[in-house]
């Protein structure tokens, strides 16, 4: 079965696309299984099954709710929101785009979404008060890695499938490690911004402050209605996207009125776009998985890990590692089809916890979104801001240390990722 993976990146090497060179590899593994025959149906039927499955709905649900939401109108609601209360000390501009980046990670669970909606908007204006546009970069690709940790995540919703947990949980599971980790990147803002004497933010009396809270309360009910809905048990998941689509719409729409009816169209096809490229890596993944596991490789991993340590701390240290280095080449959503497969059986075997895995999993290769050479955030936020690529990866080093820490404590204090489940 070496000879799976070789192909695969032999396929990768030669500049195929992730999901079919998955799909050739499988192809190529059934039709050459020496140790038994297999049916080439098994290929397609299994591509069906892996996307089969009604807790998918979630996903299109959620990322046309983020869709509409960001081009609703609430990015500057969020901004005006965060600038009000976050926005005082030196170089507190930081502390409102990562406060901003927060709030819209509970709505769209997307943080290439949020790096692109919160750097359009807050780059320009930090280079206008004399922040530059290297930095700014910097922080709102840091605050955007946010999003995928917080509910509603996508990348959670895929592993709570592929392990079958609950989706529940592991949104709950993300929301204490993403806190932590937004307030962190808070306070590297706050010591960048007083060792570089960078401007403070405008400061505001009460009356306005309760005025521009007011204008964005109807978007910050969003990931509330979501967090009081998944953690006390009052709606399925399914339910819960579904609202968020229907919330989202009348807030845009009638509430604000930043969205036309005529802006819907572009709005689907955008949202089914983003939906399809995962569906297709889940689908592609399937047989792949399947093959995977009927080499019994898991095992042979279980066995080579023993032989270092049995220690479920040390053995989720080691699997971090490993991770660690893949983000650095691969995106999070292929990685996680790949791997995952692989890894999760390994937690199962172990003893770990499969929502503390979980949680820690996805940290880690979310990580990877801000990781030179391939950090997707980075890429993002340099074409937005026009800046080289190299300059922000330089800038990004204290928030990338930061992550690295939480993903540690995460690893060590399991409670992290667990307390806000337990009663569910």
């Amino acid at each position: 079965m070496p000879s799976l993976f070789l192909i695969f990146l032999a396929l990768l090497f030669l500049g195929t696309e992730i999901g079919f060179a998955m799909i050739i590899a499988a192809w190529l593994g059934i039709e050459f299984n020496a140790n038994r025959f297999v049916d080439l149906v098994m290929l397609p039927n299994s591509m069906l099954g892996g996307i089969g499955l009604y807790a998918l709905v979630q996903i299109p649900l959620f990322i046309l709710a983020g869709e509409i939401m960001n081009r609703g109108g609430i990015t500057r609601q969020l901004i005006n929101f965060a600038s009000v209360w976050f926005g005082r000390g030196k170089g507190s501009l930081g502390q409102v785009s990562v406060g901003a980046n927060l709030m819209m990670g509970g709505i769209s669970g997307s943080a290439v979404a949020d790096a692109v909606a919160i750097g359009k908007a807050m780059i320009p204006e930090m280079d206008a008060k004399g922040y530059g546009r290297t930095y700014p970069s910097a922080i709102v690709a840091a605050g955007a890695l946010v999003a995928p940790i917080l509910p509603p995540s996508i990348p959670m919703v895929i592993y709570a499938q592929m392990a079958n947990v609950s989706v529940a949980k592991m949104f709950m599971s993300g929301l204490l490690p993403g806190l932590i980790l937004a307030a962190g990147f808070m306070v590297i803002a706050s010591i960048i911004g007083k060792r570089r004497n960078l401007p403070a933010g405008q400061r505001y009396t009460w009356p306005e402050r309760w005025r521009i809270s007011y204008g964005a309360l109807w978007a910050i009910m969003m990931p509330v209605i979501i967090l009081i809905g998944i953690r006390m048990g009052y709606m399925t998941d399914t339910e819960i996207a579904a609202i968020a689509v229907v919330y989202a719409l009348v807030v845009s729409l009638f509430v604000y009125g930043s969205l036309k009816i005529s802006d819907l169209p572009a709005l689907f096809a955008a949202a089914g776009r983003s939906s399809a490229v995962i569906l297709f890596l889940l689908a592609a993944a399937a047989p792949f998985s399947w093959l995977v596991a009927e080499s019994q490789m898991a095992d042979h991993v279980v066995e080579a890990i023993h032989s270092i340590s049995t220690n479920p701390i040390m053995v989720l240290i080691i699997i971090n590692i490993f991770l660690l280095i893949i983000g650095v080449v691969l995106e999070p959503l292929p990685a996680m089809v790949i791997f995952l497969p692989a890894l999760i059986p390994i937690g199962i075997e172990l003893g770990i916890d499969p929502v503390h895995f979980g949680a820690t999993v996805v940290i880690n290769l979310m990580i990877g979104l801000i990781t030179p050479p391939v950090g997707l955030l980075l890429f993002v936020v340099s074409n937005v801001s026009r800046v080289p690529f190299m300059s922000i990866a330089k800038e990004i080093l204290p928030f990338l240390a930061w992550a690295c820490v939480l993903l540690a404590l995460t690893i060590v204090f399991p409670s992290l990722t667990l307390l806000l489940t337990r009663g569910m």
